[in-house]
């Protein structure tokens, strides 16, 4: 609510609505999610015996980057709730509150970009597998992370060089982008920033979905292809069996994390690309 939201901007106890269960909860699930992740990435890779993928590459960054995430932003709420300060009264100033929408701004972005590298690599693999297999190396999720991180870093690093600004939201433990003007000489810098990361996430979030649109289709012209190819078979009297996904099995896996993946960050950055409703932390 917009005026729960201006009353929380320069509070600096937290407001009597908050409540630790929710935050807690997501840090837990974060936390434990993240490091199953890692755990089942490291056990396959040993089962195989061979060096990861494009995708897991892009899997394991995904993990790392919202652990750290989760691990950076969380304690701050838990302090917060502990001494029942706002960001801001935590320190007296807006330092806290800054490097807070500082993290929270990145790791979002840095994650859906990340997202949309896996959505963009898997498209490739299935949709396009003679220009993947010329052209794809691991080299691309090494080059693609950093540059990511780099790009974002830059991206987010904006509001402290005048162009946009961060705000305190209720109940007082987190803080984001400001998402409004409020009719400062800034006010048009502000609101640039502001829709340029709603813009650029919504984008991402199309981009994700169209490509695992097209994994998809792919994916039932590979099963058309190989039901076909069965029926021919079995007519012609041979006994031989034929496996019906056969090769596209590791990618209806892969497929299924994706897609698994897409829905949760798309749930958990919808309500930021918007009017940043409080109720986050």
């Amino acid at each position: 609510m917009p005026n729960s939201n201006q009353t929380c901007e320069n509070i600096t106890s937290i407001s009597p609505a908050g409540s630790p269960v929710v935050s807690t909860l997501m840090f837990i699930a974060g936390v434990v999610g993240n490091l199953m992740a890692l755990g089942i990435l490291g056990v396959h890779r040993k089962e195989h015996r061979a060096k990861s993928s494009v995708f897991c590459i892009l899997v394991t960054g995904l993990a790392v980057t919202d652990l750290l995430g989760t691990c950076f932003l969380s304690p701050w709420v838990f302090v917060c709730y502990a001494r029942s300060k706002s960001l801001l009264g935590l320190t007296g100033d807006a330092h806290l509150c800054e490097l807070f929408a500082f993290a929270m701004t990145f790791f979002g972005l840095a994650s859906m970009l990340i997202l949309c590298a896996m959505a963009v690599e898997r498209c490739l693999a299935i949709s396009h597998p003679y220009f993947y297999s010329n052209r794809v190396r691991r080299s691309f999720a090494k080059v693609a992370l950093p540059l990511i991180y780099l790009f974002t870093c830059a991206f987010c690093l904006l509001p402290f060089l005048g162009f946009g600004q961060h705000k305190q939201y209720c109940p007082g433990t987190w803080c984001f982008i400001k998402m409004e003007a409020d009719g400062h000489e800034d006010e048009q810098h502000t609101l640039a920033f502001s829709l340029s990361y709603a813009t650029l996430m919504a984008l991402l979030i199309a981009a994700v979905f169209l490509c695992n649109g097209s994994v998809i289709l792919s994916l039932c012209r590979m099963h058309h292809s190989q039901m076909s190819r069965r029926g021919s078979v079995l007519s012609g009297g041979r006994k031989r069996k034929i496996l019906v996904f056969g090769q596209g099995e590791e990618e209806v896996e892969h497929l299924v994390l994706l897609a698994s993946m897409t829905v949760i960050f798309v749930i958990c950055s919808l309500p930021l690309t918007g009017t940043c409703q409080p109720g986050l932390a």
